[in-house]
Protein backbone atom coordinates (compact mmCIF):
# COMPACT_ATOMS: atom_id res chain seq x y z
CA UNK A 1 0.00 0.00 0.00
CA UNK A 2 2.51 2.79 0.93
CA UNK A 3 4.48 1.78 -2.25
CA UNK A 4 1.59 2.23 -4.26
CA UNK A 5 0.84 5.95 -2.34
CA UNK A 6 4.74 6.21 -2.80
CA UNK A 7 3.93 7.11 -6.86
CA UNK A 8 1.27 9.85 -6.04
CA UNK A 9 2.50 13.32 -6.59
CA UNK A 10 1.39 16.06 -4.08
CA UNK A 11 -0.82 17.10 -6.47
CA UNK A 12 -1.52 16.53 -9.98
CA UNK A 13 1.51 17.03 -12.47
CA UNK A 14 1.39 20.40 -14.42
CA UNK A 15 3.17 21.99 -17.06
CA UNK A 16 3.00 25.52 -15.71
CA UNK A 17 4.98 26.71 -12.62
CA UNK A 18 4.43 24.94 -9.60
CA UNK A 19 3.12 27.35 -6.36
CA UNK A 20 3.34 26.00 -3.19
CA UNK A 21 2.52 27.50 0.29
CA UNK A 22 3.08 25.89 3.67
CA UNK A 23 2.00 26.93 6.98
CA UNK A 24 3.99 25.57 9.98
CA UNK A 25 3.23 26.33 13.69
CA UNK A 26 6.59 26.61 15.91
CA UNK A 27 6.18 25.15 19.36
CA UNK A 28 8.94 24.12 21.91
CA UNK A 29 8.02 21.32 24.36
CA UNK A 30 4.71 21.17 23.17
CA UNK A 31 3.82 24.84 23.83
CA UNK A 32 3.08 26.59 20.85
CA UNK A 33 5.10 29.89 20.21
CA UNK A 34 4.93 30.92 16.82
CA UNK A 35 4.02 30.48 13.09
CA UNK A 36 5.93 30.59 10.03
CA UNK A 37 5.23 30.36 6.41
CA UNK A 38 7.14 29.21 3.39
CA UNK A 39 5.86 30.38 -0.22
CA UNK A 40 7.85 28.50 -3.39
CA UNK A 41 7.53 28.87 -6.81
CA UNK A 42 8.78 26.16 -8.77
CA UNK A 43 10.00 25.54 -12.55
CA UNK A 44 11.50 23.33 -14.81
CA UNK A 45 14.89 24.97 -14.36
CA UNK A 46 14.36 28.01 -12.21
CA UNK A 47 13.02 28.39 -8.22
CA UNK A 48 11.67 30.82 -5.94
CA UNK A 49 10.80 30.70 -2.12
CA UNK A 50 9.97 33.44 0.48
CA UNK A 51 9.43 32.43 4.06
CA UNK A 52 8.70 34.12 7.23
CA UNK A 53 7.67 33.81 11.22
CA UNK A 54 7.15 35.58 13.69
CA UNK A 55 5.93 35.00 17.59
CA UNK A 56 2.72 34.80 18.64
CA UNK A 57 0.25 34.23 21.66
CA UNK A 58 1.88 34.80 24.84
CA UNK A 59 5.49 34.36 23.35
CA UNK A 60 4.43 37.55 21.54
CA UNK A 61 3.71 39.50 24.73
CA UNK A 62 7.10 38.13 26.17
CA UNK A 63 9.59 39.07 24.05
CA UNK A 64 9.03 40.76 20.12
CA UNK A 65 10.60 38.66 17.75
CA UNK A 66 10.29 38.16 13.64
CA UNK A 67 11.92 37.01 10.19
CA UNK A 68 11.98 36.59 6.87
CA UNK A 69 13.87 35.60 4.13
CA UNK A 70 13.98 34.80 -0.14
CA UNK A 71 16.08 32.95 -2.24
CA UNK A 72 16.05 32.00 -5.93
CA UNK A 73 17.92 30.49 -8.12
CA UNK A 74 18.28 27.66 -11.11
CA UNK A 75 17.70 24.12 -10.94
CA UNK A 76 20.35 22.71 -13.29
CA UNK A 77 20.95 19.05 -14.26
CA UNK A 78 18.38 17.83 -11.59
CA UNK A 79 20.59 19.91 -8.72
CA UNK A 80 19.51 23.32 -6.50
CA UNK A 81 22.01 26.58 -8.00
CA UNK A 82 21.42 29.31 -5.74
CA UNK A 83 21.91 33.27 -6.95
CA UNK A 84 20.62 35.20 -4.35
CA UNK A 85 19.70 35.32 -0.66
CA UNK A 86 18.30 37.54 1.84
CA UNK A 87 17.10 37.71 5.17
CA UNK A 88 15.93 40.13 8.00
CA UNK A 89 15.70 38.85 11.93
CA UNK A 90 14.08 41.68 14.40
CA UNK A 91 13.36 42.19 17.99
CA UNK A 92 12.79 44.61 20.48
CA UNK A 93 16.53 45.27 20.26
CA UNK A 94 18.16 45.31 17.05
CA UNK A 95 17.37 43.97 13.28
CA UNK A 96 20.09 42.73 11.10
CA UNK A 97 20.02 42.03 7.74
CA UNK A 98 22.08 39.24 5.74
CA UNK A 99 21.94 39.88 2.01
CA UNK A 100 24.28 36.62 -0.07
CA UNK A 101 24.65 36.59 -3.93
CA UNK A 102 26.22 33.06 -5.51
CA UNK A 103 26.98 31.71 -8.91
CA UNK A 104 25.26 28.35 -9.33
CA UNK A 105 26.03 28.07 -5.06
CA UNK A 106 29.87 29.80 -5.63
CA UNK A 107 29.43 32.78 -3.06
CA UNK A 108 30.45 35.69 -4.81
CA UNK A 109 29.53 38.63 -2.26
CA UNK A 110 28.07 38.86 1.47
CA UNK A 111 26.61 41.76 3.02
CA UNK A 112 25.79 41.98 6.63
CA UNK A 113 24.08 45.05 8.46
CA UNK A 114 24.90 45.28 11.53
CA UNK A 115 28.33 43.11 11.07
CA UNK A 116 28.37 40.65 13.84
CA UNK A 117 31.60 40.84 16.08
CA UNK A 118 34.42 38.57 15.04
CA UNK A 119 34.03 36.19 18.17
CA UNK A 120 37.34 34.86 19.82
CA UNK A 121 37.86 31.33 19.01
CA UNK A 122 35.72 31.42 15.89
CA UNK A 123 37.09 28.76 13.17
CA UNK A 124 37.19 31.25 10.01
CA UNK A 125 35.52 30.40 6.99
CA UNK A 126 37.90 30.02 4.22
CA UNK A 127 37.24 30.54 0.34
CA UNK A 128 36.92 26.53 -0.55
CA UNK A 129 34.35 26.63 1.78
CA UNK A 130 32.25 28.98 -0.29
CA UNK A 131 31.89 27.33 -3.36
CA UNK A 132 29.06 24.25 -3.95
CA UNK A 133 26.65 25.62 -1.10
CA UNK A 134 23.06 26.55 -0.69
CA UNK A 135 21.73 28.88 1.65
CA UNK A 136 19.62 28.18 4.19
CA UNK A 137 16.34 28.72 2.44
CA UNK A 138 17.60 26.86 -0.63
CA UNK A 139 18.31 23.90 1.14
CA UNK A 140 14.73 23.75 1.49
CA UNK A 141 14.37 22.95 -1.71
CA UNK A 142 15.50 19.02 -2.44
CA UNK A 143 15.88 17.36 -5.92
CA UNK A 144 15.34 13.98 -6.55
CA UNK A 145 16.97 11.96 -9.69
CA UNK A 146 14.52 11.49 -12.60
CA UNK A 147 14.36 8.07 -12.21
CA UNK A 148 14.43 7.61 -8.35
CA UNK A 149 11.11 6.78 -6.12
CA UNK A 150 9.91 10.67 -4.88
CA UNK A 151 9.36 7.95 -1.13
CA UNK A 152 12.04 6.34 0.26
CA UNK A 153 15.49 6.60 0.69
CA UNK A 154 16.26 8.41 -2.28
CA UNK A 155 14.50 11.10 -0.95
CA UNK A 156 16.40 11.41 2.40
CA UNK A 157 20.03 10.04 1.83
CA UNK A 158 22.24 13.01 0.96
CA UNK A 159 24.65 15.65 2.66
CA UNK A 160 23.85 19.83 2.55
CA UNK A 161 26.54 21.75 2.42
CA UNK A 162 25.11 25.06 3.80
CA UNK A 163 26.50 28.87 4.16
CA UNK A 164 24.27 31.56 6.02
CA UNK A 165 26.71 33.96 5.28
CA UNK A 166 28.85 33.71 8.75
CA UNK A 167 29.03 30.07 9.32
CA UNK A 168 29.35 27.05 7.16
CA UNK A 169 27.74 23.53 8.22
CA UNK A 170 26.38 20.44 6.81
CA UNK A 171 22.71 18.57 7.42
CA UNK A 172 22.93 15.10 7.15
CA UNK A 173 19.76 13.19 6.39
CA UNK A 174 19.55 9.41 6.57
CA UNK A 175 16.39 7.68 5.58
CA UNK A 176 14.80 5.91 8.67
CA UNK A 177 11.30 5.43 7.20
CA UNK A 178 7.76 6.02 5.87
CA UNK A 179 5.09 7.42 7.32
CA UNK A 180 1.65 9.01 6.52
CA UNK A 181 0.81 12.51 6.83
CA UNK A 182 -2.61 13.94 7.11
CA UNK A 183 -2.92 17.92 7.37
CA UNK A 184 -5.13 20.47 5.66
CA UNK A 185 -4.38 20.19 1.94
CA UNK A 186 -2.22 16.90 1.59
CA UNK A 187 -2.50 13.54 2.54
CA UNK A 188 -0.31 10.62 1.74
CA UNK A 189 3.38 9.37 2.33
CA UNK A 190 6.74 11.50 3.77
CA UNK A 191 9.67 10.59 3.91
CA UNK A 192 11.32 10.12 7.69
CA UNK A 193 15.09 10.79 7.30
CA UNK A 194 17.30 11.24 10.56
CA UNK A 195 19.18 14.62 10.65
CA UNK A 196 22.81 15.06 11.95
CA UNK A 197 24.32 18.92 12.17
CA UNK A 198 28.26 19.31 11.26
CA UNK A 199 30.25 22.08 11.86
CA UNK A 200 32.67 23.17 9.62
CA UNK A 201 33.38 26.82 10.27
CA UNK A 202 32.13 30.52 11.08
CA UNK A 203 31.49 28.91 14.82
CA UNK A 204 32.68 28.85 17.99
CA UNK A 205 34.04 24.90 17.88
CA UNK A 206 34.15 24.54 21.72
CA UNK A 207 30.82 26.54 22.81
CA UNK A 208 28.38 24.29 24.54
CA UNK A 209 25.97 25.27 22.25
CA UNK A 210 27.99 24.09 19.11
CA UNK A 211 29.11 20.73 21.14
CA UNK A 212 25.68 19.99 22.16
CA UNK A 213 24.21 20.35 18.41
CA UNK A 214 27.35 18.47 16.84
CA UNK A 215 26.98 15.39 19.31
CA UNK A 216 22.50 15.93 18.90
CA UNK A 217 20.94 12.57 17.82
CA UNK A 218 17.51 14.08 18.22
CA UNK A 219 16.90 15.49 14.95
CA UNK A 220 14.25 14.69 12.02
CA UNK A 221 13.18 15.90 9.24
CA UNK A 222 9.74 14.59 7.30
CA UNK A 223 10.04 15.21 3.58
CA UNK A 224 6.89 15.01 1.17
CA UNK A 225 7.55 14.94 -2.55
CA UNK A 226 6.38 17.20 -5.58
CA UNK A 227 6.15 14.75 -8.10
CA UNK A 228 6.02 17.28 -10.61
CA UNK A 229 8.97 19.37 -9.95
CA UNK A 230 10.97 15.94 -8.32
CA UNK A 231 11.25 17.91 -5.21
CA UNK A 232 10.83 17.77 -1.78
CA UNK A 233 9.60 19.66 0.83
CA UNK A 234 9.83 19.65 4.61
CA UNK A 235 6.74 19.13 6.40
CA UNK A 236 8.23 18.71 9.75
CA UNK A 237 11.40 19.41 11.35
CA UNK A 238 12.13 18.18 15.21
CA UNK A 239 15.29 19.70 16.92
CA UNK A 240 16.64 18.81 20.52
CA UNK A 241 17.94 22.11 21.64
CA UNK A 242 19.21 22.84 24.87
CA UNK A 243 16.04 24.24 26.45
CA UNK A 244 13.90 21.43 24.73
CA UNK A 245 12.15 20.10 21.92
CA UNK A 246 11.59 22.31 19.38
CA UNK A 247 9.24 21.38 16.38
CA UNK A 248 8.39 23.22 13.15
CA UNK A 249 5.64 21.36 12.07
CA UNK A 250 2.73 21.88 8.56
CA UNK A 251 -0.54 22.75 9.75
CA UNK A 252 -1.89 23.55 5.86
CA UNK A 253 -0.33 22.80 2.31
CA UNK A 254 -1.95 24.77 -0.27
CA UNK A 255 -1.38 25.17 -4.19
CA UNK A 256 -1.48 28.50 -6.33
CA UNK A 257 -0.06 32.27 -6.96
CA UNK A 258 1.51 32.94 -3.34
CA UNK A 259 0.53 36.55 -2.67
CA UNK A 260 4.41 38.06 -1.09
CA UNK A 261 4.50 40.42 1.50
CA UNK A 262 8.07 40.95 0.92
CA UNK A 263 10.83 40.73 -1.61
CA UNK A 264 14.90 40.50 -1.79
CA UNK A 265 17.02 40.91 -4.48
CA UNK A 266 18.39 43.75 -2.48
CA UNK A 267 21.85 44.97 -4.16
CA UNK A 268 25.15 43.23 -2.79
CA UNK A 269 28.58 44.10 -2.36
CA UNK A 270 30.75 41.56 -4.46
CA UNK A 271 34.35 40.65 -3.00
Amino acid sequence: MVAALALLPIRPAAAAAQSIQISYLVSVIGVPLGMAEARAKLERSHYSIEAEAKLTGIAALIASSKGAATASGSIVAGRVAPADYATTAANSELTRTVRMAMDAGTVKGVDIDPPFEDAPGRVPVTRAQKRHIVDPLSAFVMTVPPDAPLVGPSACNRRIPVFDGYARFDIDLTYVGTRMLRTKGYFGPVSVCAARFVPIAGLQMDRPGTRFMAQNRRLQVWLAPVASARIELPVRISIETMVGMTMLRATQVSFGAPSSQFRGGAQIRRH
